[in-house]
């Protein structure tokens, strides 16, 4: 079972399915937050993709979430 949870968490994203997590926002506002350096942080791959972690992207939700201890 921790095993899984580890897993998980290092489970890769594509900008794909970070997109489809965030409710479908679109690439372009996506990159703009990486301009911007107000995107979750990304692992650059040897091919130019880019993956952005399990566990890192749930941390940055929680980070925005509205109320959140500053």
């Amino acid at each position: 079972m921790a095993r899984e949870s580890r897993a998980k968490a290092a489970e890769l994203l594509t900008v794909r399915q970070v997109l489809d997590e965030l409710g479908g926002i679109s690439r372009r506002t996506f990159y703009r937050w990486r301009e911007l350096r107000l995107a979750p942080a990304c692992i650059r791959l040897p091919n130019g993709e880019l993956r952005v972690r399990r566990d890192v992207l749930n941390d940055w939700l929680e980070e925005r979430a509205e109320g959140a201890a500053s």
